[in-house]
């Protein structure tokens, strides 16, 4: 990098106005390794400001109709879509996934603002029959308050949005903290909201000290809800700190999916299928394929196939035509695969291709596939967040089941047959709040995304992401017998 170039520094979105604060934290490509741009920050005092900020927001906010809430949503929506190609090449900038992948997580976050701009004027209560006479019984939604939203840096942008989306349409307030590593898709998103003229407030993105942030939204009274996607470790932290408030929490955690492949599996729809439930932003995905089992029977069909098709996937920077493989997000994640690559060949395994961190700049590793991989290598309990393929048999579906239903976690799932009782009975003993059968990206805006197990607290998307941001209360009314 040239010395006298200096970095553009980004603003945080503040109470309606974007303001840049010091100090200021460097964002760096994964592609290069080097920093392209600079993010402001705010200390603890600032994030309980905007806290306040956004409950000075909510009264009007709510006061809204749930059909008004969802027009500010649509122009969010229109915004984004219009700006789709810019910010697309600020996501592939800050994280590193290619282009064409930018730019379905672009048309995703769409989708979820035109989703919930709709399913806000759906959030029903009900009238039940009364048990005594004289009484009518009501049951009534109203949001919860302000929110806090903790976003990650695997879909910096269409993770924070399912959260903000959701949040509005309910009538809540949110104050969006991106992840460091980050957070400049999540300043352009904020940029859309006031050019569809949200009210200030209503959404604020700042960035600051995670462990201090957290304490923040955690204690404050005026924070009355805090949504999390990450770690499971950090989520447990998270659950003990908010047990001393009684804080409602919402946690997507972490994933270690199975997938199934059964002999009479269509190979070239399983193959497609698990290099897309795999390699999408080059495996660093919570509901990606983490421990592939495959029907010993047809195996090494399986794997000619699939090997031959990971060897052709093209890695490169997100500028490269044609790129389906990006880098890893850091140094520290290079790190780790090749610690799990180097863990499962010393128990046994085999490298049927890659296992190697690539020699050009940035944080690219080869895509890799390993076969005979034991049960205690650390890449089948583990979640992997990079394009290692850990590959093992199974000889009946009781075992296949047993060894997909074996972790502590439980967010997604994947199969491939053709054999419709094997799909019934995969959907009831699965452990996993997500089940792909044939299909190996089975998130959709107008359906829950969630996990069993220790892979979080209840459901983002559809009809149950809306009802995440909702108090429910019980009317009781006791009403005149007789005129």
């Amino acid at each position: 990098m040239n010395p006298g170039f200096r970095l553009k520094t980004y603003p945080l979105y503040r109470n309606g106005a974007f303001v840049q604060s010091e100090p200021a934290w460097d964002v760096v490509n994964p592609a290069t390794g080097e920093p392209f741009a600079r993010i402001s920050t705010i200390d603890r005092a600032g994030l309980a400001q905007a806290i306040a900020d956004a409950h000075t927001a909510f009264a009007s906010w709510r006061a809204l109709t749930a059909k008004a809430r969802g027009e500010y949503l649509r122009r969010m929506a229109a915004e984004l879509d219009q700006r789709r190609e810019e910010v697309a090449r600020l996501i592939s900038s800050e994280n590193g996934k290619p282009l064409t992948q930018s730019l379905g997580e672009v048309a995703l976050s769409v989708d979820h603002l035109q989703w919930f701009a709709e399913e806000g004027r759906r959030a029903y209560g009900r009238i039940i029959p009364p048990q005594a006479e004289g009484k009518r019984n009501l049951v009534v939604k109203t949001p919860v308050g302000v929110v806090g939203a903790i976003s990650p840096w695997n879909f910096p942008l269409m993770l924070g949005v399912r959260k903000v989306a959701a949040a509005l349409a309910a009538g809540c307030p949110v104050v969006l903290k991106p992840a460091r590593q980050t957070p400049l898709s999540s300043i352009a998103f904020a940029e859309c909201a006031q050019a569809a003229q949200l009210p200030k407030g209503v959404l604020q993105v700042v960035c600051g000290p995670s462990d201090q942030f957290g304490e923040e939204f955690l204690s404050n009274p005026l924070c009355r809800k805090v949504t999390f996607t990450g770690s499971t470790e950090v989520g447990e932290v998270l659950i003990r700190n908010a047990a001393r408030t009684v804080k409602p929490l919402s946690l997507e955690l972490g994933g270690n999916a199975p997938l199934l492949v059964f002999d009479d599996a269509d190979l070239d729809v399983a193959v497609e299928g698990t290099l897309l439930a795999k390699m999408r932003n080059t495996g660093q995905s919570c509901i990606a394929a983490n421990r592939l089992f495959v029907q010993r029977r047809i195996c090494e069909r399986f794997l000619d196939a699939f090997v031959a098709r990971v060897k052709s996937l093209k890695v490169g920077e997100s500028s490269e035509p044609g790129v389906e493989i990006g880098p890893l997000i850091d140094e520290a994640a290079v790190r780790h695969a090749l610690g799990l690559v180097e863990d499962a060949v010393t128990r046994g395994a085999r490298v049927l291709c890659g296992g190697h961190r690539m020699a050009r700049k940035g944080f690219f590793f080869e895509p890799t596939v390993l076969a005979d991989v034991p049960g205690d290598a650390l890449c089948r309990h583990e979640e992997i967040f990079a394009p290692i393929v850990p590959v093992s048999t199974f000889e009946t579906e009781e075992e296949a089941i047993c060894l997909a239903n074996d972790t502590a976690h439980g967010l997604c799932a994947y199969a491939f047959t053709r054999d419709l009782g094997c799909i019934f009975r995969l959907a009831d003993h699965l452990e996993a709040g997500m089940i792909g059968i044939n299909d190996g990206l089975p998130t959709t805006s107008n359906a829950p995304f969630g996990g069993v197990k220790q892979s979080g607290w209840g459901r983002e998307l559809g009809s149950e992401g809306l009802d995440a941001f909702l108090d429910t209360k019980h009317v009781s009314i006791r009403v005149p017998l007789s005129s």
